[in-house]
């Protein structure tokens, strides 16, 4: 379609315009994440990202190296280690742009597409919570430009852009496997059929293997833990009804802009001038079914929107004035209600906070951590010297243990202890210790496993919030006296969250 019309015009405006954009983005994350703390989340990548492997219970390797490359620029920074969350945002809006550009979309369609890429709720999150989403957001978008690029120019030394995109996806969250599996089926499905007798799609294969072969052969090593754990959390997400809103979910984030994402999708599946793009329509019609008959959450088809977007941006330079007014009326209004509800910008405790945590409990998640840290050092200090000499400190969750491991070298406290994810893998010291501070593990698990055990204190915080910390296990226990032998209980004190 759109080769001969982008030829046309000089790429350096155009990428210009959207670098502009993307700068603005990141100043805009970076002015407002350092509204509240670390999330729990957070914690536990920066913790892994200590222990440098080429996996991890909960996730592949590239998101704590991130995490590791943040603290060495800018040190225990929260607004520093979001950075890189709003640069991963930053680079998807440029994309989703040069995807429209690609389609032949002039530079209002350029903008309409980066910004309705940018303003969607899982994008917006994505740039103010420093995670493995962020990343990935990045390389679906990623991917999907390599493929309209290929398709549109019909050059295959795309395929290894292609195949590196995935590749790197692979390293950071295995639901791209589902894209993947959504380019086969375009290829296979569609006239780009033509290109299994490429060598460069072959070569592209390759790579994308090559990229992903240190974490394959981690989860070799490793048994494939990370299946055990995520079957685990699939099982506790259908439980407790995380699931179960796929669809509905798939509306209430895109609803500001169905008027662009919906032409896309028809622009790709059966438009005269987007046949030979069809291969595009089935990255998008696979992983969404794959995500519903494996019963996903509703932000992990996120991804998949902004190559309809591009096109859809594109389909609008058509419409009237009044039309294309209309939908970035639509797209502005959905952009600021989404960025109230899901940005740290409200006061804490304010009447703004409290539809927030509300709605998103994930706020009150980035609250305590400190005052968490410094009640225990408090305990510590009150222990007589026989007791500090042989301590550690037990954990029950990873925000725990990352809290510790954060802010607990300020105040010497010994590193933490815990049986959930890689934490696990990590032991429980050497010797072992004699004295336990136990923080998030209920009385009745302490009294059946230890001698001895005494409540010293209780988790708050400066802001009275309630999370999880101060209203499900507020306590915090003193422990001795394990009642079997320290291997014995490790290993059965493994545990998935």
């Amino acid at each position: 379609m759109g080769d001969a019309a982008t030829n046309k015009r000089p790429l350096a405006g155009d990428l210009g315009m959207l670098a502009v954009l993307a700068l603005g983005l990141v100043i805009f994350h970076t002015l407002t994440n350092g509204q509240y703390g670390f999330h729990r989340d957070e914690l536990a990548t920066i913790d892994d990202g200590r222990f440098p492997a080429w996996g991890y219970v909960a996730y592949p390797p590239v998101t704590p190296l991130i995490a590791r490359l943040a603290f060495a620029l800018f040190g225990p920074s929260l607004v520093g280690l979001r950075f890189f969350a709003a640069l991963a945002q930053a680079l998807a809006l440029v994309f989703a742009g040069l995807m429209a550009r690609e389609l032949g979309g002039r530079r209002p369609a350029q903008i309409m597409a980066a910004c309705a890429a940018a303003t969607s709720p899982v994008a917006l999150n994505a740039g103010a919570l420093f995670q493995y989403v962020s990343l990935d957001y990045l390389w679906w978008v990623l991917a999907a430009y390599f493929m309209i690029r290929l398709l549109a120019s019909e050059d295959p030394r795309w395929w290894l852009g292609v195949g590196s995109a995935i590749g790197l996806g692979m390293m950071t969250k295995y639901t791209i496997a589902f894209l993947a599996a959504g380019i086969a089926a375009g290829v296979l499905l569609t006239p780009a059929r033509r290109y299994l007798r490429s060598g460069w799609l072959w070569c592209g294969a390759a790579l994308s293997l090559v990229i992903f072969a240190p974490n394959l052969i981690w989860q070799i090593e490793h048994h494939f833990v990370s299946l055990d754990f995520l079957r685990s959390i699939h099982e506790r997400d259908i439980r407790i009804g995380r699931t179960s809103g796929f669809l509905s979910d798939q509306l209430k984030s895109t609803l500001f802009v169905l008027p662009l994402w919906l032409p896309g999708l028809f622009y790709y599946l059966v438009s005269k001038e987007g046949a030979r793009l069809r291969a595009v329509a089935w990255m998008f019609l696979v992983p969404m079914a794959l995500f519903i008959v494996s019963q996903g959450r509703g932000y992990y088809a996120a991804p998949e929107y902004p190559m309809l977007l591009a096109a859809g941006a594109v389909v609008a330079e058509r419409w009237s004035r009044l039309a294309r007014g209309l939908a970035w009326a639509a797209l502005v209004f959905g952009g600021m209600a989404f960025a109230a509800f899901l940005l740290p910008l409200a006061p804490v405790n304010s009447s703004w906070w409290h539809l927030l945590v509300k709605n998103d409990e994930d706020f009150a998640e980035e609250v305590g951590w400190p005052e968490l840290v410094e009640t225990v050092a408090g305990i510590r200090n009150s222990l007589p010297a026989e007791d500090r000499s042989h301590l550690a400190i037990l954990t029950g969750n990873y925000g725990e243990a990352g809290a510790i491991d954060l802010y607990g070298p300020a105040y010497g406290l010994p590193p933490a202890r815990s049986g959930i994810n890689s934490y696990w893998s990590r032991g429980y010291g050497d010797p072992p210790p004699d004295t336990l501070i136990v923080v998030g593990l209920s009385r009745s698990f302490l009294e059946r496993n230890f001698a001895s055990c005494e409540l010293a204190g209780h988790i708050t915080n400066r802001y009275g919030v309630a999370n999880e910390e101060t209203v499900q296990h507020p306590d915090i226990f003193v422990c001795r006296r394990l009642r079997r032998p320290w291997p014995e209980f490790w290993q059965h004190f493994r545990y998935y969250g």
